[in-house]
Order: structure tokens, then sequence, then C-alpha cells
């Protein structure tokens, strides 16, 4: 894992647990928009780590190339 996703993991997580814990403080709902805010990020760094660990999805044949 590379320093970007590193960092971009690290953000996730702080905005789930600084929504968590002011929602809980405060007890405004609102704050429930920084934790689904913080899930869609994750889910979507997880994703892209997939995708760019898989490689390329399409195939070149040798007598394909000039």
């Amino acid at each position: 894992m590379n320093g970007p996703m590193k960092a971009a993991w690290g953000l996730t997580v702080f905005v789930i647990v600084a929504g968590a814990v002011l929602w809980a403080v405060t007890g405004q709902v609102i704050f429930a928009v920084f934790i689904v805010l913080g899930v869609l990020t994750a889910i979507g760094a997880w994703f892209t780590t997939r995708s760019a660990a898989t490689g390329s999805t399409t195939t070149s044949h040798p007598e394909e190339k000039p």
C-alpha cells in the first residue's frame, strides 16, 4: 500500500470516528452523514485497490503487436 492510499484510509477512518463521536456527544442525527460518507469512501477505496491489484482486464496476444 502506497502513501496516498494510507492517507486516504486514515482520512476515511477519521471521518467515520468523528461522525460517530459528534453524533454521540451532540445527539444530532446530521452527523450520521459523516459516517455514511466515510463508509462510501472506504468502499470506493477498497474497489480501487482491488481493481489496481488485478491489473489490466484486456488481453493482448503477441501476434497482434505491429
